[in-house]
C-alpha cells in the first residue's frame, strides 16, 4: 500500500469520535493498525477503552462507514483486540490536552 493510500485510511479512521469521549479514536490511540490486501479489503486493528464497552457496535460501524467512501476500500473488517490493552499513555498529547490528562 502506497503512502498516499495509507494517510488516507487513516485521516478517515480519525473522523470517527468516540462517543464517549468526545474525541476521535486514532488520537484516543484506539487503532492499532489498518491494513488494505490486494482484493480491497481493509483490516482495522483496535482496541477499546475497556471490555464490555456499551459503544463498541457503533464505534465498529462508524469505522466501516468511514472507509466504505475510499475508492480502493470494497470490504471492511474490524478486529478488536484486548492486547496490548489501552492505557492512557497510548493517547496523543492533542488528546491528553482536551481531556485535561497531565502529559
Amino acid at each position: 500500500m502506497d503512502q498516499a493510500l495509507e494517510e488516507n485510511l487513516w485521516g478517515a479512521v480519525e473522523n470517527v469520535i468516540d462517543p464517549e469521549l468526545g474525541i476521535d479514536i486514532v488520537n484516543l490511540g484506539l487503532v492499532y493498525n489498518i491494513d488494505l490486501d490486494d482484493e480491497g479489503i481493509a483490516t482495522v486493528t483496535m482496541t477499546l477503552t475497556a471490555m464490555g464497552c456499551p459503544l463498541a457496535a457503533t464505534i465498529e460501524s462508524d469505522v466501516k462507514n468511514a472507509l466504505a467512501d475510499i475508492p480502493e476500500v470494497d470490504e471492511v473488517e474490524v478486529n478488536i483486540v484486548w492486547n496490548p490493552p489501552w492505557t492512557k499513555d497510548r493517547m496523543s498529547r492533542y488528546a491528553k490536552i482536551a481531556l485535561g490528562i497531565p502529559d
